[in-house]
């Protein structure tokens, strides 16, 4: 018997439309990261752990090739990146400094790595608590549309967060 079972009320999108234009300010530049980027990957903090953690880390996360970043003078402001590779979907999270949210950075990031998924032959998808309201809206604006809800069940002694990230957002 378990202490507890928390539902977990998710939803799948899965990348059907054109993004909504993102146009980042001037000196801000969306790239797919490099090795070179570890320390910006690092410098976002340990908030910014949860979306490192399935590639072992930020070394890993940089050198994957399936990662784009928004930079501004070498300081990484916003990423996507394939959280988990399937054989025929990637599913894309992301991630934006919290001073720098609101500008579409996290749209552009995530657009760029969409057109980088696509060419590689996969679908982008995007996964998210029906409680993550911002999550939602920019796989909307995205280009991502909802194509199914199901409930997660978490049992256990420890009770978990809202969301994974969800000190960040």
């Amino acid at each position: 018997m378990f202490q507890h079972v928390d539902p977990w009320e998710r939803m799948v999108y899965v990348h059907q439309a054109p993004p909504m234009a993102a146009r980042p300010a001037p000196g801000i530049t969306v790239r797919r990261l490099t090795p070179k980027d570890t320390p910006a990957v690092v410098a976002l903090g340990p908030g910014a752990a949860w979306i490192h953690r399935t590639w072992g880390g930020p070394e890993q996360l940089a050198s994957s090739g399936l990662c784009w970043g928004a930079f501004h003078r070498g300081r990484a402001l916003s990423l996507a990146c394939t959280y988990f590779l399937g054989s025929r979907y990637e599913d894309v999270a992301d991630l934006a400094d919290p001073g720098h949210r609101r500008q579409h950075l996290a749209l552009a990031c995530v657009t760029a790595l969409c057109q980088d998924i696509a060419a590689r032959g996969r679908t982008p998808s995007w996964t998210c608590s029906r409680d993550n309201r911002p999550s939602r809206l920019l796989a909307w604006s995205a280009g991502f549309r909802l194509t199914r809800e199901y409930v997660h069940y978490a049992t256990g002694p420890a009770r978990r967060q809202a969301y994974p990230g969800a000190e960040a957002a």
